[in-house]
């Protein structure tokens, strides 16, 4: 038998050597190897910059969002974007235990879980698509996935509905390094505040910051994002700006700030060419943290360095310990967020 690898090498079947996230090809066959653990997988959560992209190749089509992500699998044996590069992550239940399955977070067969590593490293195989829900970017699907024990995953609470905890955890990296990289006093811009790594990370902000500092929000219109911003209250202020447009977002903010600009700049759009603009917004010497998977290493390495920027530029990791127990207890915490995700994950799947 193939020498069986923590990080899943033994299913990699293109090129021969890499980790599965950077191959082009993984084997998802069945049954397992003794050190795997076996989903059957009712929802995929697509990151928002993924399906953003498969939507409107597909002409705004959710089938056709659908019909990509079948391909994808098919092709590449996990749901990993060529375009963007990116996947997401998956709501299932426990259906085998590895022999030599060993994981950090104790786990049962028949348990609730969702992945905390993307799509993009997950091998996978869809019967069917059910269903396609682009509020939400989720889709409910009939199939199976192989968990490695370098892989982390989330075992579900009861008191949250399951939806909610799946996009929630999909995204619940960013809102957990919040505590990391901000602190009271701080003048923060959080670029697409109103989606809901936007919501997460505004809550945790606003938790940090108290009455201190300041909080800024930009949105690119007066849309169902922008106006759940302004309910929840997060934000001191929230600016109506388009993201691409570095010049226009860096007026908008220098105005806000009476020229300082940011001590953090945080970017969770689901769109590209948003780099220079978060960079624009930070003061020297300040940090911007570019969760979104949209995200351009070059442009962001280079044009600050092309507009001679001492921005320390951090590259958003999914992976923070404790993450989701922080995320899902913010949620907790924060009773009208907490009421207004219930509401929506409900609507949209009732």
């Amino acid at each position: 038998m193939t020498n069986l690898c923590p990080f899943g090498t033994h299913r990699v079947l293109e090129p021969c050597g890499s980790l599965p996230q950077n191959a082009w090809k993984l084997d998802p066959s069945l049954p397992i190897r003794e050190n795997e653990l076996l989903i059957s997988v009712d929802t995929l959560n697509i990151d928002s910059a993924s399906f953003h992209q498969m939507l409107e190749e597909s002409g705004g089509n959710p089938k056709g969002v659908g019909e990509k992500v079948l391909e994808t699998v098919l092709t590449r044996g996990k749901q990993h974007n060529p375009v963007t590069g990116s996947g997401g992550m998956l709501l299932g239940t426990v259906a085998e235990i590895g022999p030599k399955y060993h994981s950090p977070t104790s786990v049962k067969k028949g348990q609730r879980l969702a992945t905390l590593v993307s799509l993009s490293l997950t091998p996978l195989q869809i019967e069917e698509v059910l269903a396609v829900h682009p509020t939400m970017d989720q889709i409910d699907v009939r199939g199976t996935a192989i968990l490695f024990p370098t892989g982390n995953f989330a075992v579900l609470p009861d008191d949250l509905p399951e939806t909610l905890c799946l996009a929630a955890l999909d995204v619940c990296g960013a809102p957990a390094q919040m505590p990391r990289i901000a602190r009271q006093g701080m003048t923060v811009v959080v670029l697409g505040a109103g989606g809901k790594s936007g919501l997460l990370c505004c809550a945790a902000l606003r938790e940090i910051l108290g009455s201190s500092g300041k909080l800024i929000g930009i949105e690119r219109s007066e849309n169902e994002p922008t106006r759940r911003l302004r309910s929840l209250n997060f934000c001191d202020e929230l600016i109506l700006a388009d993201a691409t447009s570095p010049l226009e977002v860096h007026e908008l903010v220098s105005k806000s700030t009476q020229g300082k600009l940011a001590d953090l700049v945080v970017n969770l759009t689901n769109v590209a060419q948003v780099e220079m603009s978060c960079i624009l917004c930070s003061k020297p010497g300040g940090i911007v943290y570019f969760f979104s998977m949209a995200t351009s290493f070059s442009q962001a390495a280079l044009g600050a360095e092309g507009i001679s920027s001492d921005s320390h530029l951090v590259i958003g990791n999914g992976f923070v310990p404790g993450a989701a127990d922080y995320t899902l207890n913010l949620i907790r915490r924060q009773d009208r967020l907490r009421q207004h995700l219930v509401n929506f994950y409900s609507h949209q799947t009732g």
